[in-house]
């Protein structure tokens, strides 16, 4: 299966039970290239975590194929992205990324999955901080509502796309500490989902 059509009809004919992530990153990245290979490991990583914490979670409802399925999709934006360290050669800022998959997976008739893809950046993005740092983003609120958005947002954040294997996971404290650059607000809902979804208790001041 080759090229943008192909993938389009796929999905059109196809309900989110039949969604094969593999072959909608394939149509986007190309099979067999770099980018896709990166993005392919990293979805992987990351639907990996949030399975297992999402197994975990006694109170809260879970579409488990649905997780995954958006796990693997979420970064799918970043082929249109001038990122050439992860073989990504387009022509729109990195920032971007989410949005841009967001409008992709919408054109495939895939809504749901295309809102995880705008609502994973960071911990969730506000028209506050938009404005504040002057991202090149359209003014709405892009936080993660739905539990499956925010376990793809929260386990995103111990991988990089540059890292091969899931033993390179980050820290917990280490992420928070990260986050802390781009405001308090990022690090307090990083450490407040790492309390709620898998028991860690985190300060600030952890080394």
């Amino acid at each position: 299966m080759t090229g943008k059509q192909t993938a389009e009809n796929l999905m059109a004919k196809s309900p989110l039970e039949t969604v094969d992530s593999e072959d909608i990153l394939k149509a986007a990245f190309g099979a067999g290239t770099r980018r896709f290979d990166i993005v392919r490991r990293h979805g992987a990583q990351v639907a990996a975590r949030a399975l297992q914490i999402a197994a975990g979670l006694e109170s809260a409802s879970v579409d488990m194929n649905f997780l995954h399925t958006a796990a693997m999709l979420h970064d799918i934006g970043i082929v249109k992205t001038a990122t050439p360290q992860l073989d990504c050669h387009g022509d729109q800022p990195y920032a971007r990324h989410g949005i841009i998959g967001r409008q992709m997976l919408e054109t495939l008739g895939l809504p749901d999955l295309a809102l995880v893809c705008e609502r994973h950046v960071g911990v969730g993005i506000t028209i506050a901080d938009i404005r504040e740092r002057g991202l090149p983003l359209p003014l709405r609120d892009m936080r993660p509502v739905t539990m499956e958005e925010k376990l793809i947002c929260y386990a995103d954040k111990f991988f990089s796309k540059t890292n091969g294997q899931p033993e390179n996971a980050k820290s917990a404290a280490d992420v928070a500490r990260h986050l802390e650059r781009y405001g308090r607000r990022q690090a307090e809902t990083f450490i407040r989902w790492a309390a709620r979804f898998e028991g860690l208790l985190l300060t600030l001041d952890d080394d």
